[in-house]
């Protein structure tokens, strides 16, 4: 019985590593480093704007400003196919209305040669904790890539919507 186990699992092992190393590509390209500033603006619906008054004293109109920073990494990938992302993005709204709101992302994703990209993961802020959807395009201006990404966070207490922008060289 042992046997009989360890040859089918060697025979699996053998079929499910063929194609993966037949699939390994040749030439790929280098690691990319897309950091730099965002800003932009985030819409608070539902009973955000009421919740964040009650539980955190925290007193802002529906429209916030945000600022920060995005922690990109584009992983290696074929050349002129779609690319792995890794993005980390730390800000802070609410300063147009003397409020400090810090917002943590973790997004994983995936852009395309044409520079559309799409990402998910957690988002957290004094608003609670969800999960965040994000997509957008990345525009070339020379030797700056800028990028323009709107993000769902749907959360039990209301949608938190934003627009971001920001730049960074483009690679």
């Amino acid at each position: 019985m042992f046997r009989r186990i360890a040859v089918t699992c060697s025979l699996l092992a053998l079929v499910l590593s063929g194609p993966a190393q037949a699939q390994q590509p040749q030439e790929l390209t280098r690691e990319v480093n897309r950091s730099g500033p965002r800003f932009g603006f985030t819409f608070l619906g539902g009973s955000i704007t009421d919740t964040l008054r009650v539980k955190r004293d925290i007193d802002v109109s529906n429209v916030i400003t945000q600022f920060g920073w995005q922690f990109e990494r584009q992983f290696a990938s074929l050349e002129g196919g779609p690319v792995a992302l890794n993005e980390w993005v730390f800000l802070v709204g609410g300063l147009d209305q003397d409020a400090f709101l810090p917002s943590f992302s973790w997004l994983v994703g995936v852009r395309f040669p044409n520079q559309f990209e799409f990402g998910v993961g957690p988002n957290v802020t004094p608003a609670g904790v969800s999960l965040a959807f994000t997509g957008g395009m990345t525009f070339r201006a020379g030797a700056l890539a800028i990028p323009v990404n709107v993000a769902l966070v749907p959360s039990k207490i209301g949608m938190r919507s934003s627009i971001l922008t920001g730049f960074n060289l483009y690679r």
